[in-house]
């Protein structure tokens, strides 16, 4: 039997991951058209968000219980930025080599004022609400959490190899800059 594993570990190795499942089952020019398809949705949400004058700040919950953030250079950090928003917590050591790293409350708090939004992701990994946000000792500080600009995205739309970013991009982009939308 052959054992095939693969997980693109950052968003720069996503299109190669799906270009080798394409070739593993036998679909090259599906993976190739899928890849290609991505590409172009992300250029026209890049060009989007090249429009918006005043980016806003984000901080991106992983997992709330731990105080836990994504690593700068993970796929859910890829959405964020694709859909204009900037990472409060870009100085975040990942964790044993995961998409997860550390940001305790303390360093949370250190940025309170400048956390324009707060975003976390809601699934297995994550089984978070609004209130458990809003209710955490001390965040009634973050200026996201006194302005009620606390989201949640489904962990499928942001931590997952799929297409189906495109759709958390848009999301969060729809959720950081709801001006913008029709």
């Amino acid at each position: 039997i052959t054992i095939i594993s693969l997980q693109p570990g950052s968003a720069d190795e996503l299109y190669d991951y799906w270009e080798k499942l394409g070739l593993i089952c036998g679909r090259p020019d599906e993976a190739h058209q899928m890849v290609s398809s991505f590409k172009s949705e992300i250029s026209r949400l890049k060009n989007k968000v090249d429009l918006i004058e005043n980016r806003v700040y984000v901080y991106f919950e992983s997992i709330h219980s731990r105080m836990r953030t994504f690593s700068p250079k993970s796929i859910s950090m890829f959405c964020l930025e694709t859909a204009g928003g900037h990472n409060i917590a870009s100085d975040a050591v990942p964790r044993s080599n995961t998409n997860i790293a550390g940001y305790s409350k303390e360093r949370i708090l250190q940025h309170a004022d400048a956390i324009d939004v707060f975003l976390a992701q809601q699934g297995r990994m994550n089984p978070v609400t609004i209130d458990m946000i809003k209710n955490e000792p001390g965040f009634g500080a973050i200026k996201a959490v006194r302005n009620n600009r606390v989201f949640l995205v489904d962990e499928i739309l942001v931590s997952r190899p799929t297409p189906k970013l495109i759709e958390g991009m848009h999301l969060i982009h729809q959720l950081l800059y709801p001006e913008n939308e029709p």
